[in-house]
Protein backbone atom coordinates (compact mmCIF):
# COMPACT_ATOMS: atom_id res chain seq x y z
CA UNK A 1 0.00 0.00 0.00
CA UNK A 2 1.44 3.35 -0.97
CA UNK A 3 2.24 5.82 1.72
CA UNK A 4 -0.23 8.50 2.45
CA UNK A 5 0.13 11.48 3.74
CA UNK A 6 -1.98 12.33 6.53
CA UNK A 7 -3.30 15.92 7.05
CA UNK A 8 -3.02 18.11 9.87
CA UNK A 9 -6.04 20.04 11.39
CA UNK A 10 -6.03 21.76 14.70
CA UNK A 11 -8.12 21.03 17.90
CA UNK A 12 -7.91 23.21 21.15
CA UNK A 13 -5.67 21.90 23.84
CA UNK A 14 -7.15 19.37 26.04
CA UNK A 15 -9.70 18.14 22.90
CA UNK A 16 -10.62 14.58 22.86
CA UNK A 17 -10.59 13.03 19.31
CA UNK A 18 -13.17 12.01 17.31
CA UNK A 19 -14.03 10.50 14.10
CA UNK A 20 -14.20 12.82 11.22
CA UNK A 21 -16.96 12.67 8.81
CA UNK A 22 -16.58 11.52 5.26
CA UNK A 23 -13.42 8.87 6.56
CA UNK A 24 -11.41 12.23 6.73
CA UNK A 25 -7.57 10.86 9.14
CA UNK A 26 -7.92 11.25 12.67
CA UNK A 27 -5.79 14.21 13.44
CA UNK A 28 -4.31 14.77 17.30
CA UNK A 29 -2.38 18.10 17.36
CA UNK A 30 0.18 19.04 19.78
CA UNK A 31 -1.09 19.10 23.62
CA UNK A 32 -4.54 16.84 22.46
CA UNK A 33 -5.24 14.38 25.37
CA UNK A 34 -5.88 11.14 23.86
CA UNK A 35 -6.58 9.01 26.60
CA UNK A 36 -3.85 8.75 29.06
CA UNK A 37 -1.35 10.28 26.64
CA UNK A 38 -0.75 13.90 25.53
CA UNK A 39 -0.06 13.98 22.43
CA UNK A 40 3.80 15.98 21.52
CA UNK A 41 3.87 15.56 17.83
CA UNK A 42 3.13 13.93 14.78
CA UNK A 43 6.33 11.36 13.74
CA UNK A 44 4.86 10.51 10.40
CA UNK A 45 2.06 8.99 8.74
CA UNK A 46 1.79 5.92 6.74
CA UNK A 47 -0.86 3.68 4.83
CA UNK A 48 -2.48 2.72 7.99
CA UNK A 49 -2.35 5.96 9.99
CA UNK A 50 -0.37 8.22 11.64
CA UNK A 51 2.47 7.85 14.24
CA UNK A 52 2.42 10.65 17.07
CA UNK A 53 5.40 11.21 20.14
CA UNK A 54 3.27 11.13 23.67
CA UNK A 55 3.66 10.91 26.63
CA UNK A 56 2.39 8.65 28.86
CA UNK A 57 0.67 10.78 31.89
CA UNK A 58 0.79 7.58 34.36
CA UNK A 59 4.23 6.62 33.48
CA UNK A 60 5.46 9.01 33.14
CA UNK A 61 7.27 8.02 29.82
CA UNK A 62 7.67 9.08 26.19
CA UNK A 63 6.13 6.47 23.71
CA UNK A 64 4.99 6.44 20.38
CA UNK A 65 1.21 5.92 19.68
CA UNK A 66 -0.01 4.74 16.42
CA UNK A 67 -3.53 5.53 15.33
CA UNK A 68 -5.62 3.59 12.74
CA UNK A 69 -7.20 6.26 10.53
CA UNK A 70 -10.94 6.24 10.42
CA UNK A 71 -11.41 5.42 7.42
CA UNK A 72 -9.81 2.15 8.49
CA UNK A 73 -11.36 1.40 11.84
CA UNK A 74 -14.11 0.85 10.10
CA UNK A 75 -12.70 -1.90 8.13
CA UNK A 76 -13.77 -4.95 9.75
CA UNK A 77 -10.64 -7.02 8.11
CA UNK A 78 -7.97 -3.67 8.33
CA UNK A 79 -9.06 -3.28 12.18
CA UNK A 80 -8.32 -7.65 12.89
CA UNK A 81 -4.72 -6.92 10.76
CA UNK A 82 -3.86 -3.83 12.77
CA UNK A 83 -4.41 -5.82 16.18
CA UNK A 84 -3.43 -8.93 14.96
CA UNK A 85 -0.09 -7.17 14.02
CA UNK A 86 0.27 -5.41 17.66
CA UNK A 87 -0.39 -8.67 19.44
CA UNK A 88 2.52 -10.39 16.75
CA UNK A 89 4.51 -7.98 17.85
CA UNK A 90 4.00 -7.75 21.61
CA UNK A 91 4.78 -11.28 21.49
CA UNK A 92 8.29 -10.46 20.70
CA UNK A 93 11.20 -9.64 22.72
CA UNK A 94 14.47 -8.41 21.09
CA UNK A 95 16.78 -5.74 21.57
CA UNK A 96 16.58 -4.93 17.54
CA UNK A 97 12.72 -4.90 17.35
CA UNK A 98 10.02 -2.36 19.15
CA UNK A 99 8.25 -3.13 22.71
CA UNK A 100 4.77 -2.59 22.00
CA UNK A 101 3.27 -1.17 25.34
CA UNK A 102 -0.70 -1.16 24.79
CA UNK A 103 -3.08 -2.04 22.37
CA UNK A 104 -6.23 -0.26 22.82
CA UNK A 105 -9.30 2.32 21.69
CA UNK A 106 -10.39 6.15 23.10
CA UNK A 107 -13.82 6.32 21.78
CA UNK A 108 -14.31 4.79 18.13
CA UNK A 109 -10.11 5.23 17.23
CA UNK A 110 -8.15 2.51 17.85
CA UNK A 111 -3.91 2.64 18.49
CA UNK A 112 -0.87 0.77 19.32
CA UNK A 113 1.37 2.46 22.00
CA UNK A 114 5.18 1.26 21.82
CA UNK A 115 8.49 2.66 22.65
CA UNK A 116 9.99 5.97 21.14
CA UNK A 117 12.64 5.25 19.00
CA UNK A 118 14.98 8.20 18.73
CA UNK A 119 16.91 8.83 15.98
CA UNK A 120 17.07 8.55 11.75
CA UNK A 121 15.82 5.87 9.77
CA UNK A 122 18.04 4.17 7.47
CA UNK A 123 16.84 5.91 4.59
CA UNK A 124 17.32 8.82 5.86
CA UNK A 125 21.02 7.64 7.13
CA UNK A 126 20.99 6.61 2.84
CA UNK A 127 20.00 10.55 2.23
CA UNK A 128 23.08 12.45 4.09
CA UNK A 129 25.68 10.01 2.08
CA UNK A 130 27.02 7.05 1.24
CA UNK A 131 27.33 4.18 4.37
CA UNK A 132 30.69 2.89 5.35
CA UNK A 133 30.70 -0.92 4.39
CA UNK A 134 31.68 -1.99 8.56
CA UNK A 135 28.50 0.17 8.61
CA UNK A 136 26.60 -1.17 6.34
CA UNK A 137 27.47 -4.88 7.69
CA UNK A 138 26.50 -3.83 11.27
CA UNK A 139 23.27 -2.62 10.04
CA UNK A 140 22.67 -6.23 7.92
CA UNK A 141 23.33 -8.04 11.16
CA UNK A 142 20.87 -6.60 13.36
CA UNK A 143 18.46 -6.30 10.87
CA UNK A 144 18.71 -10.29 10.16
CA UNK A 145 19.14 -10.70 13.73
CA UNK A 146 15.64 -9.07 14.75
CA UNK A 147 13.99 -10.78 11.90
CA UNK A 148 15.09 -13.91 13.09
CA UNK A 149 14.04 -13.69 16.45
CA UNK A 150 10.45 -12.92 14.51
CA UNK A 151 10.57 -15.86 12.16
CA UNK A 152 11.07 -18.13 15.37
CA UNK A 153 8.27 -17.22 16.18
CA UNK A 154 6.40 -17.20 12.96
CA UNK A 155 5.93 -13.83 12.45
CA UNK A 156 6.98 -12.47 8.98
CA UNK A 157 7.64 -9.03 8.17
CA UNK A 158 5.77 -7.83 5.05
CA UNK A 159 7.42 -4.39 3.91
CA UNK A 160 10.86 -4.39 5.41
CA UNK A 161 12.49 -1.11 3.59
CA UNK A 162 15.24 1.49 4.89
CA UNK A 163 12.16 4.03 6.12
CA UNK A 164 11.07 1.04 8.70
CA UNK A 165 14.39 0.71 10.23
CA UNK A 166 15.42 3.28 13.02
CA UNK A 167 18.94 3.58 14.82
CA UNK A 168 19.06 3.75 17.98
CA UNK A 169 22.95 3.67 20.00
CA UNK A 170 24.51 1.40 17.41
CA UNK A 171 20.90 -1.06 17.51
CA UNK A 172 18.51 -1.23 14.47
CA UNK A 173 14.93 -1.06 15.58
CA UNK A 174 12.27 -2.51 13.18
CA UNK A 175 8.96 -0.77 13.67
CA UNK A 176 5.85 -3.09 14.32
CA UNK A 177 3.70 -1.89 12.05
CA UNK A 178 4.48 -3.63 9.31
CA UNK A 179 4.92 -7.16 11.39
CA UNK A 180 2.04 -9.55 10.71
CA UNK A 181 1.30 -12.09 12.85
Amino acid sequence: MPLEKTKLKQQPTGSHPSPQSGGDPIVLSPGTRFGRYKIHSSVGAGGMGEVYRARDTRLGREVAIKVLSSQLSCDRDRLDRFEREARAASALNHPNIVTIYELGQVGSTHYIAMELVEGQTLRQMLASGSIPMHKVIQIAALVADGLAKAHEAGIVHRDLKPENLMGLSGRVRQDPRLWLG
